[in-house]
């Protein structure tokens, strides 16, 4: 008779085997002990980002208006991240109107919080609110990443091991827990982005959806929907955009950073199934969302958008989906759809962006596809933060 199979023990071995082999993954794809470093980006990518044409961009270095940056021997200037911030500056100094270079804050703009959120798994939540902060902080945007998904993919994807790095502390959970929470500033990385922080996840958030039950009934203060705006609260005149990726699961994280929230943006895969599952998560959201109301959450968004994700403009049933959506919400289903790319997949496989990979690394068209639809996206969304600034 075969020995009885212990499914604890099982799921340990099994758990135990997977972590061995992700190390050696990373350690294969990054020098032990090493951190992540993002790539230089050439003259082209670098007036992108800027907002000029690359022949402006040539005449301010051939003028001596810009600093000195890395020149190949072949005289092909690449440019770091922190090289256009301080151009951004440059710019900006000299410009008819403040703020054509520098579009984040000013006196008198309230922070921009994002949530990327959807009801279920496999939407692409990481992979747009990883992008869209990246894309931010690229265009001089001062932008904090918020991973409150137990999972931690978003944690990941900056170069850390949630696993190993955060096991028991270090996460934002330690911002939000109801005994003895610590100040938010303390559990902020910095982060090979110029720009670009993040509030790490891991596991031991899950520990905030268990203890929440027991809170509410001991009245602690302040409430769970409440937490979390009340830790962003302490660093937000450091930031102009705040992003979360959100769990795949309306709980009390998930609401802790609706209630935070001055944007929300529902990733949807165009698919019947997918439409399903959100009709779902839209009406048990709204019944929550009237519960934490009463209780005397403030909840006025600025906007709410549908983010039409992995979509893929030759699949028939597909468009006939995008075109029931915008029937049906109009203007909040976003212009641009995220494209289904392998330039997006293929990235992750050594837990890279597009942004960060090299062109080189695909097929041209591949990759300028996957940066294009990006792009676009992600331009529309700065377009709503300065629309919610009223510019």
């Amino acid at each position: 008779m075969a020995e009885a199979l212990h499914i604890n023990q099982r799921i340990r071995e099994n758990a135990e085997n997977l972590s061995a082999a992700l190390e050696s993954h990373m350690l294969q794809s990054f020098a032990p002990d090493a951190r992540k470093e993002l790539r230089l980006f050439s003259a082209g990518e670098a007036a992108e980002m800027l907002g000029i044409s690359p022949s402006f961009l040539r005449k301010l270095h051939f003028d001596g208006k810009l600093p000195e940056v890395h020149t190949t021997p072949g005289g092909r200037r690449h440019y770091s991240a922190a090289d256009l911030m301080e151009m951004r500056k440059i710019l900006d100094a000299a410009a008819k109107t403040p703020g054509t270079y520098l579009r984040g804050r000013r006196e008198g703009d309230k922070v921009q919080v994002l949530s990327f959120l959807n009801f279920k798994g496999g939407s692409g939540k990481t992979t747009s609110s990883i992008h869209t902060a990246q894309r931010l902080a690229l265009k001089g945007y001062r932008v904090l990443a918020v991973d409150i998904d137990p999972q931690a993919s978003l944690t990941t994807l900056f170069g850390y091991r949630p696993e190993v790095d955060f096991l028991e502390t270090g996460t934002i959970y330690d911002a939000i827990r109801y005994d003895d929470p610590v100040p938010m500033r303390q559990i902020i990385q910095k982060t090979y982005f110029c720009g670009l922080d993040l509030a790490p996840g891991g596991l031991i958030l899950q520990e905030f959806e268990h203890e929440t039950p027991q809170a509410l009934l001991n009245n602690v203060q302040p409430a769970f929907f409440a937490r979390m705006a009340a830790a962003l609260q302490e660093v937000e005149q450091d930031y102009d955009v705040i992003i979360f990726d959100c769990p795949p699961q309306l709980g009390y994280l998930t609401m802790s950073a609706l209630c935070a929230s001055t944007g929300v943006l529902i990733t949807v895969v165009p698919n019947m199934l997918d439409i399903a599952s959100m009709s779902q998560f839209l009406q048990m959201a709204a019944e929550l969302l009237d519960v934490v109301s009463d209780a005397g959450a403030a909840l006025e968004f600025d906007f709410l958008r549908f983010l039409i994700n992995r979509y893929e403009p030759n699949d028939g049933p597909q468009q006939q989906v995008v075109a029931f959506m915008r029937q049906l919400f109009g203007e909040e289903v976003m212009v641009a759809p995220m494209l289904k790319s392998t330039a997006i997949s293929d990235a992750g496989l050594t837990q890279q962006t597009v942004y960060e990979v090299e062109r080189s690394q695909f097929h041209r068209s591949t990759y300028d596809r996957a940066v294009d639809s990006l792009n676009q996206v992600n331009d529309e969304i700065e377009s709503l933060l300065q629309q919610a600034w009223r510019r």
